[in-house]
């Protein structure tokens, strides 16, 4: 396996080729169109590499003749894994990724009873600086392109022998600061020529970019929205989420209204539990008030130490009575199974590279 290429361009002959996960659909069209193929051929050669075929002898379906200008323009290696843990339970598989000779990002394939869920990285680091995160830590690399996501999905799909049938854009990176990619990302993976991932399975998690929470509200996807509350109260949600002294609760709580009227379909809110910071009974019953009437679930996520952090997570105990405060304020909650913790690769803790 081999690093990926530099983005696409006319390439005179004899130059670089660009590893296929790198270009986009739309770079991919022009390609086509340039050389006088039908747009059909485009969708082909998708459906060929979204179901894990990356030979093209095995395109079939392609003209020799195009197979031939493919290899001649494009490197259909795979991403390279740098490093692949499995835990202790087998349930969980990290890779750590190379996007090129620059730019790394982790995946996390998890075993649930209800299938095969990849949880997807969509930048080389992030930007928004969550003191209970580790992505942040080593700096913002760049933007990933759908490709490369789609090809995070097709990397687990073939180390793991199975058909990925969730995703949850939860790994490394904000979403929505990478959102025209992101869209092109969830409609490809959804798509049945693709990956065929019903959108219902498909989850893009947000720590709370306004103007792009009310966006997706009017796309018309049916994927689901999972929003990153963590605090119920402006004061310590800002010291959790840098972004919250960009947008205020109450800016938030409308536009997550927004999307609830316009959708018609059911919010999630993460809320990671920290000791003595966002898990005492005051904090439940304030983020109760806060939701109550929505059609929402709160996602209670019990925290995973991260170097650097002086946050303590909170302890079982703790984290069940404030879900049976939730419960008695008549609040849907549920607490998230943690998975991939002896590899590191729970909520939180995925990096960029291989550092620490």
């Amino acid at each position: 396996m081999t690093k990926a290429g530099s983005d696409i361009d006319t390439r005179p002959s004899g130059a670089k080729r660009p590893y296929i996960d790198r270009v986009s659909a739309k770079e991919l069209d022009d390609w086509f169109a340039k050389r006088g193929y039908p747009a059909y051929r485009r969708r082909q050669l998708a459906s060929w590499l979204e179901r894990q075929v990356t030979e093209t002898r095995h395109m079939t379906d392609l003209p020799l003749a195009l197979r031939t200008e493919l290899e001649a323009d494009f490197r259909f290696d795979h991403l390279e894994i740098l490093r692949r843990q499995e835990s202790a339970d087998g349930e969980t598989v990290k890779y750590l990724v190379a996007l090129d000779e620059r730019h790394q990002v982790e995946t996390v394939s998890l075993r649930y009873r209800h299938g095969h869920s990849v949880c997807v990285s969509s930048q080389s680091g992030c930007r928004m600086g969550c003191t209970f995160c580790a992505s942040s830590r080593r700096g913002f690399g760049r933007d990933l392109r759908a490709a490369e996501m789609l090809a995070q999905l097709r990397l687990a799909a073939e180390d793991r022998g199975e058909r990925v049938s969730h995703v949850v854009l939860m790994g490394i990176g904000e979403p929505f600061d990478n959102y025209e990619e992101t869209l092109d990302f969830i409609r490809r993976a959804n798509a049945p020529e693709g990956f065929g991932i019903g959108a219902r399975h498909i989850t893009v998690s947000t720590v709370g970019l306004v103007p792009e929470i009310r966006r997706f509200a009017n796309e018309g996807l049916a994927a689901n929205l999972a929003v990153s509350l963590h605090a119920a109260d402006d004061t310590v949600r800002r010291r959790l989420l840098p972004v919250a002294r960009r947008y205020s609760l109450d800016e938030l709580m409308a536009a997550c209204r927004y999307y609830l009227t316009k959708t018609s379909r059911r919010l999630s809110y993460e809320y990671a539990l920290f000791q003595n910071v966002n898990d005492q009974p005051a904090a439940a019953d304030e983020l109760a008030s806060l939701l109550r009437g929505q059609r929402c679930h709160v996602n209670l996520i019990p925290a995973n130490p991260v170097p650097g952090s002086d946050l303590t997570p909170s302890d079982p105990k703790r984290i069940e009575r404030f879900r049976q405060r939730l419960e008695e304020r008549h609040i849907t909650v549920t607490v998230r199974r943690s998975l991939g913790g002896d590899i590191e690769a729970a909520c939180g803790q995925l990096r960029r590279d291989a550092g620490s």
